[in-house]
């Protein structure tokens, strides 16, 4: 059955041995082919407040079963409820597994109901892996309170069917849930995007938790062999692929993560520590191996006969017949660094299925709007609602790294750690280095793919060609939290000639 999360990141996150353990069997339960297994530790019932907790949500045969593992001993005294750790320590619990089970469950269907999901049939169970029997039965099924006897994969599988087999019917006339809709809610409220650092800052938070467009897609690899995910630059291509990735892997398939950029393996490599995914850049590609699923991250540089044929060899079962995602971002910054045939592209096309993520989930409102001014690329619609205005620093000299480089001071001068800014110079073709002062200076096709939460832009294009255009439009959808532009009064002109030009079109 698939995790989400996966087996391994339940293993981290989860403290009780007996949330783990289940979280094992579950893994290797032969399931139905939509069935998922959701692990979490609470329910929100509003957007700041959690309401009942939920262990796991299971989606089998189109029922959703909440689960509660409770570890060590339980037992009712005297009409109260009481775990009993290792030691034959009591504690008393404020209400029963199965209440608190039961609870959750209502939580998670008013959640559902306020976005019109529409009915769906419920259950709760309780699973106790360290007490021989369930205790007798009182205000729930027998079939609903799993003990040691059924800590196996076949009797958890037996007993899914079992629940599900006996879940109430719909009331006639109601608008009954899709599974492919309870699917995609599911995957919306229980994936979180992980984000370095992300309790800094309130642009951070926002940006912490998958949008619909990222829980439809992460809804969809699972079910599909083949697909296309189109995003602009933020809409958060890279995180999905990376759970994705983790998803195929914790059942069992071997996985490739391939990309044209090199600088990439640093983004991705911390994200599947652990995981049994290979991470290998497109040119080291030898094809003496073939992979059960091949994730491509900014297909674009890659869409031409020769990086087609080339992913054809490492696919089991080919690119026609085998199991792959590609990633790319419809705005052409394969320009940068790439190469883009159209009518490869075509052909590729006809043999996924396809998806948009809309929601542009790095950069703040005012970047969105920039990007969306001055070049017209859809970069999906601002999710981020906070952030700073971008900041224009037009300068009398030189736009040049010395001035990048006083912005950079300044903002560490205001409490900024000099690791989070970036100088990115659109005109440069040097390797990243490091300025005397410490900061980043890069480029956009090293920069292509990645983010930095401040970000100071110079060197603006001397031609708003196809290749300055894709250059600029990489260099300032990198910030996820300010950006600044240095520009000169040629720069201004420039700049200005370009809005001109979109509103002539």
């Amino acid at each position: 059955m698939i995790l989400v999360p996966d087996l391994a990141d339940i293993e981290s996150r989860s403290t009780s041995e007996a949330e783990r353990r289940v979280a094992r069997l579950l893994r290797s339960v032969e399931a139905p082919a939509d069935a998922v297994a959701f692990f979490s530790l609470g329910l929100r019932s509003h957007g700041t407040k959690q309401q009942g907790e939920a262990d796991f949500v299971v989606l089998w045969r189109n029922v959703v079963i909440l689960v509660e593992v409770k570890g060590g001993g339980v037992r009712k005294h005297e009409g109260r409820w009481y775990s009993i750790d290792r030691r034959g320590d009591w504690k008393k619990l404020t209400e029963s597994p199965m209440a608190q089970a039961q609870s959750a469950m209502y939580a998670l269907r008013n959640i559902l109901n306020e976005e019109g999901v529409g009915w769906y049939a419920s259950e709760a169970v309780v699973i106790t892996p360290d007490i021989d029997a369930p205790p007798p039965a009182i205000d729930w099924k027998e079939s609903h309170w799993w003990a040691r006897e059924r800590m196996s994969v076949a009797a958890l599988a037996e007993g899914f069917e079992k629940v599900a087999a006996d879940a109430r019917t719909a009331p006639y006339g109601v608008k009954v849930a899709r599974t492919r809709q309870l699917r995609e809610r599911l995957y919306g409220e229980f994936s979180r995007m992980p984000v370095i650092d992300a309790q800094r800052g309130a642009v951070i938070e926002e940006q912490n938790r998958a949008t619909e467009g990222q829980a439809r897609v992460l809804a969809s690899l699972a079910r599909n062999p083949r697909m296309l995910m189109f995003g602009g630059a933020g809409t958060g291509k890279s995180l999905v692929l990376t759970e994705g990735a983790k998803q195929e892997a914790g059942s069992g398939r071997s996985v490739l993560i391939t990309f044209h950029s090199p600088s990439l393996v640093a983004f991705f490599r911390p994200r599947i520590e652990g995981r049994n995914i290979d991470l290998i850049p497109f040119s080291e590609l030898s094809g003496d191996q073939r992979y059960d699923v091949v994730f491509v991250d900014e297909a674009q540089d890659l869409m031409n006969a020769h990086g087609m044929d080339r992913l054809d060899s490492v696919i089991k079962g080919g690119r026609a017949g085998g199991r792959w995602r590609m990633f790319l971002d419809p705005n052409n910054q394969a320009r940068v660094d790439g190469d883009f045939d159209p009518d490869v592209f075509e052909l590729v096309q006809e043999e996924a299925l396809q998806c948009d993520l809309d929601m542009n989930v790095r950069n703040t409102r005012a970047i969105v709007h920039v990007v969306q001014e001055y070049l017209g690329a859809d970069i999906g619609d601002p999710g981020i609602v906070h952030g700073d205005r971008v900041e224009w620093h037009w300068s009398s000299g030189e736009a040049d790294a010395e001035a990048a480089e006083a912005v950079a001071v300044e903002l560490v001068s205001g409490g900024v750690r000099r690791q989070d800014v970036w100088m990115i110079d659109v005109r440069r073709e040097a390797e990243p280095e490091l300025t005397k002062a410490g900061f980043l200076m890069t480029n956009p096709r090293f920069a292509k793919g990645l983010e930095a939460e401040h970000v100071i832009v110079f060197g603006l294009p001397e031609d708003y060609d196809d290749r300055g255009v894709a250059a600029f439009y990489v260099a300032i959808t990198r910030a996820r939290v300010t950006l600044h532009v240095i520009a000169s009064k040629k720069d201004k002109k420039r700049l200005q000639n370009l809005l001109r030009e979109r509103g002539a079109r």
